[in-house]
């Protein structure tokens, strides 16, 4: 039997206070090396937009990006990279974020800049119209015109909700886009880029209490707004198989995803962990149970991958989530052949057990990511960011290897045998004519 390897928790050190309108703070100082991350992480995503506005929390981070009341166009990119920082935003299911790495000495310069906008972004005509351009042209170049666009992040959520939240297109549909008003953009603003739904986080080289006081003085005269009310974004559960299928006229090969429900990642987040770890034994490495079965023995599949939520930000989501599985075939594959084999495989997981040695190999590859995705700044200054959004647990980061060592075969196991053919939706790809 092989011996269990001990994980510690890391210790970066976490720092949390909240300013009087409500914005709340992370910091995590780190002196080894002259350069900081600053985050800010809005309490707003796709599942929050409202019906009719599609893909509406992208857009409005595409406009967060156009200028501010005191800053015009393109100030922000001149400021950050004219200091040597780089900078970007992404949205996603449950938040936004918006961040800079830079040098240390240049902290003053990103906390002047996110505050600036917090203030309010310029919602102009012109910025809007140009900024739907640009959403609906990655629209072109990232589903549409390439094979597997938008699979299956985008394709298989109506699968498997029902619900307008869980279940629209999050990239939005052009009629959407189109019909966006600057009115609507500046209630978008109002009612989520508040300070009370709002997360700064900072990592990297400073002092805490001079960085505590910069961010009172860059951010403390923001006007005070309260957060809004969370949407609810319960879903039943599957009580059947959904399966649906399309074509894509642009794909050389068939594929396939599947989507089980898992448990709350916040509320049940002891049940939760197991499935983010049996999604590895099933698919990390050559070793893994779907890539030896799969891949090697049958080849009914070319590869094969398994993740937690659709954007795979396992950690960093809400409920309702899922357990993804997703597959390339060759020409002539059997999508159902290949569901089939899955379920065996489940099965005989949820029967016999783990093989020796192969839990102990999932945990040691995970936490070694884990730990490496935390040494850069903005490795920590994100995720905290979010974990206190979501949880008021940004130490949580520092736990997440020791817990994911901690989990047990038996869990592994039970897990497992959730993973019923009633309780997943299923999307198919067809290569099309073209492909």
């Amino acid at each position: 039997m092989a011996s269990r390897i001990q994980i510690p928790a890391t210790k970066y050190p976490v720092e949390r206070f909240t300013l009087a309108n409500g914005l709340r703070v992370v910091l995590s100082p780190d002196r080894s090396a002259p350069v900081v991350g600053v985050a800010v992480v809005y309490d707003v995503g796709i599942r929050s937009e409202p019906e009719g506005r599609t893909g509406f929390a992208h857009l409005f981070e595409h406009l967060m990006f156009q200028g501010s009341e005191n800053l015009e166009k393109l100030a922000h990119f001149r400021h950050v990279q004219g200091a040597g920082g780089s900078f970007n935003g992404s949205t996603h299911l449950d938040y936004t974020d918006y961040f800079e790495v830079l040098p240390a000495g240049a902290l003053e310069r990103a906390l002047f800049l996110e505050a600036d906008r917090m203030r309010g972004p310029r919602l102009t005509e012109e910025n809007l119209r140009n900024q739907v351009d640009v959403v609906k042209e990655e629209i072109r170049v990232n589903v549409l015109n390439r094979p597997y666009g938008g699979f299956p992040w985008l394709k298989l959520p109506p699968v498997m909700f029902k619900t307008f939240p869980n279940a629209h297109d999050g990239y939005g549909s052009f009629e959407d886009l189109e019909s966006a008003t600057v009115e609507d953009a500046q209630g978008f603003f109002d009612r989520y880029y508040a300070c009370g739904n709002a997360v700064l986080s900072v990592a990297g080289d400073f002092d805490v209490a001079e960085a505590t006081a910069l961010i009172e003085k860059h951010f403390g005269d923001v006007p005070s707004r309260p957060a809004p009310v969370l949407p609810a974004f319960d879903e039943p559960d599957l009580d059947g198989e959904r399966r649906e299928s399309y074509t894509d006229h642009i794909a050389p090969l068939p594929a396939v995803a599947a989507g089980y429900r898992v448990p709350d990642p916040i509320a049940a987040f002891d049940a939760y962990l197991p499935f983010s770890v049996l999604a590895e034994v099933l698919t990390d490495g050559d070793a893994s149970r779907l890539v030896e079965r799969l891949v090697q023995r049958d080849r009914s599949v070319t590869n094969i991958g398994g993740y937690l939520g659709f954007m795979g930000d396992e950690y960093q989501v809400r409920n309702p989530t899922a357990l993804l599985l997703q597959a390339h075939m060759p020409p002539e594959g059997d999508a159902g052949k290949v569901l089939r084999t899955i379920d065996e495989e489940l099965d005989r997981l949820a029967a016999d057990g783990l093989k020796p040695g192969e839990l102990e190999r999932t945990q040691t590859r995970m936490a070694a990511r884990l730990l490496q995705s935390t040494d850069e700044v903005l490795g920590r200054a994100l995720p905290m960011a979010v974990l206190e959004l979501q949880r008021g647990r940004p130490g949580l980061l520092n736990e997440l290897p020791r817990l994911i060592n901690e989990v047990t075969a038996e869990q592994i196991v039970a897990a497992a045998a959730t993973l019923r053919p009633e309780r997943r939706a299923v999307v198919e790809v067809t290569p099309g004519a073209g492909a």
